[in-house]
């Protein structure tokens, strides 16, 4: 047998074993009362762009049950809803709020959302008309960010 047989044979194998690697992949249940009371306009920007990583309405798409993608997947997801979760913000006290308001003010206009995830899901894109209503909605100022010092949200 090749060695390049052979090395074929061992890569299908280990890419076989490594699917058997459990990874949870999870939508809590959650209280809807929680969830974000936003106009309608910025609610439906923010479950095209944002629910799959930041609420427990993860969809999740076929290759999230694929390794190595469902371990990079659920690390962004769990990652996003550590930080901020569209499920939950109604239970954040106001201080909270307005510390994660400011947050995706920056967010919407530097690395939200992540462009890896903008390469597969096309319609998560914010055009520009997007991101103004978000950083409106805010009520954050673009002073606002600028003459605060840096704050930290944990």
């Amino acid at each position: 047998m090749s060695v390049g047989k052979m090395l074929g044979i061992f890569f299908l194998a280990a890419f076989l074993l490594i699917q058997l690697i459990p990874y949870e992949r999870t939508n809590p249940k959650s209280d809807p009362d929680l969830e974000i009371k936003a106009p309608a306009e910025v609610q439906a920007i923010f479950v095209r762009s944002c629910y799959d990583c930041h609420s427990n309405r993860t969809n999740w798409p076929w290759y999230s049950a694929i390794a190595p993608a469902k371990w990079f997947v659920a690390r962004d997801v769990n990652i996003g809803r550590k930080w901020l979760n569209f499920s939950e913000w109604e239970s954040y006290d106001e201080e909270k709020k307005a510390k994660l308001k400011e947050l995706i003010f920056v967010a919407v206009g530097l690395a939200m959302p992540l462009g890896t995830y903008v390469k597969v899901h096309p319609e998560a894109a914010l055009s520009p008309e997007d991101r103004e209503i978000i950083r409106e909605w805010t009520g954050v100022s673009p002073e606002d960010i600028m003459n605060r010092p840096k704050r930290h949200l944990y």
